[in-house]
């Protein structure tokens, strides 16, 4: 599914509160060339992956380190196994491998019937060419939700995720109380600002708060840690998130964000035609967007989205929607800029991160084909997620009127409670990574410069 949509903001303001250069977005440049498969080569010596030199990978991860894999089945899945690794994929390739194939696709074409079911009768809504059943109420909309979020937990079971750790973690608001009861008071974004790289980055903002010596910077008194809830008079509608917003890693997210909270995704219009899935899509409220169009049809999808995001924020009775500011997927353990899609409509985010650790196998989708990731994935008897979830985070007016300003603070927020690590590289050089793997080295080094 598409992760995110562009930013569409024609004069974005600088943003003050980092000392970093904020992201940016490489929306004014298209460039819809798959993923995963080599450029065109003219005729003339080449070279395949078996002949790039250990100086050459080394350098291509160290340059490209958020795409890079790190697990025993080396680069893109390619790599040389031991034979323990051997005997465990050719025990699994006769007893998980069709077991699971079988089950899952039992469970997915169960779930097609009952949206089948569901829908019979009824014509979905239809409104600036998108088409959905999302908007229904009533007993139908009541079946599907529930039976897609069972059914999508059931999947990942069958995909060996039996375990899935969620945490709730609370973010603070910072006030000091002075000797002559003067008051100062910070946001959650003005503390990442004060305490950028004067915290190490595995603290959490509570253990960097509490261990910091804040007089070194002039405070003096006693501090008091408030959640946003206590330090935000706001009422239990206007908390409520108009999206919510996770690092992306795999397409495993996609089904625990279904089985967590079912909420909508944007998706290649080409989805809404699949067998079975196309179905599925349109019953979960997927907004299509038709990447390769020239026209000015992908601004009216961001219209959409915005609309979408903002009647979900006042409506509880909404679809929600999900989007992946990133753009594209990681390893797993970095963060990269932040798309300013989800924050245009001033709305509340709700921000979730995701892990998934391993010991053999990383579930990450990053310089690995689709289906040597599946069938690797389908070969491991056991596989794990972390989901950290973070409170609603609420604008402040400098953020609503500068939308990167938004989407970077919500990023840094992340990246310090999820333990991530901070990128500045995006989709462009995942295709330059991914390009150089599979031997084409007629490429460029930058696909096109990055508009600001």
């Amino acid at each position: 599914m598409e992760s995110e949509l562009k930013t569409l903001n024609p004069n974005p303001a600088q943003i003050q509160p980092t000392q970093r250069s904020p992201p940016v977005d490489d929306n004014l440049t298209k460039d819809d060339r798959p993923l995963l498969k080599p450029e065109p080569v003219p005729p003339g010596p080449t070279q395949n992956p078996a002949t790039t030199t250990a100086p050459d990978i080394e350098e291509l991860e160290k340059k490209y380190a958020a795409y890079v894999r790190r697990d025993v089945y080396g680069v893109m899945g390619r790599g040389d196994l031991p034979w323990v690794e051997k005997l465990l994929l050719g025990l699994a390739l006769v007893t998980l491998v069709p077991l699971r194939l079988v089950s899952g696709l039992t469970v997915l074409v169960l779930y097609y019937f009952i949206c089948r079911i569901c829908t019979a009768f009824l014509a979905p809504n239809r409104e600036d060419e998108q088409e959905d059943y999302a908007h229904m109420g009533g007993w139908r909309r009541a079946v599907i939700v529930q039976t897609g979020r069972f059914c999508s937990r059931a999947l990942l079971f069958i995909f060996g995720f039996y375990w899935i750790s969620e945490t709730h973690r609370d973010i603070v608001d910072v006030s000091f109380n002075g000797k002559f009861g003067t008051q100062v008071s910070f946001s959650v974004a003005e503390v990442w600002t004060i305490l950028d790289e004067k915290c190490d980055k595995v603290w959490s903002l509570m253990s960097c708060i509490n261990l910091f010596d804040w007089k070194q910077l002039g405070y003096s008194g006693t501090h008091k840690l408030s959640t946003l809830t206590e330090s935000k008079d706001q009422s239990q509608d206007s908390a409520r998130p108009g999206v919510i917003v996770s690092n992306h890693v795999s397409y495993l997210d996609i089904l625990y964000h279904m089985s967590s909270s079912f909420p909508s995704f944007v998706a290649k219009r080409s989805v809404a035609k699949l067998p079975l899935v196309g179905l599925i899509s349109k019953c979960l409220g997927c907004v299509y967007v038709q990447r390769e169009s020239k026209s000015s049809d992908f601004k009216g999808v961001s219209g959409i989205v915005n609309d979408r995001i903002k009647e979900a924020h006042q409506d509880k009775n909404a679809p929600m929607m999900m989007l992946f500011p990133e753009g594209t997927t990681t390893n797993g353990d970095f963060l990269l800029p932040f798309k300013t899609g989800a924050f245009l409509a001033k709305a509340p985010v709700l921000p979730v991160i995701l892990r998934y650790p391993y010991q053999r196998f990383s579930p990450a989708w990053d310089s690995i084909s689709g289906v040597r990731h599946v069938f690797f994935l389908l070969c491991q008897f056991v596989n794990y997620m972390e989901v950290t979830k973070l409170p609603v985070y609420h604008p402040s007016q400098q953020e609503k009127d500068d939308p990167r300003l938004y989407a970077e603070n919500v990023r840094r927020l992340m990246a310090h409670e999820g333990g991530l690590v901070l990128s500045d590289i995006g989709l462009a050089e995942k295709r330059v990574y991914h390009a150089a793997l599979n031997g084409n080295t007629s490429i460029p080094t930058v696909l096109h410069q990055k508009d600001d």
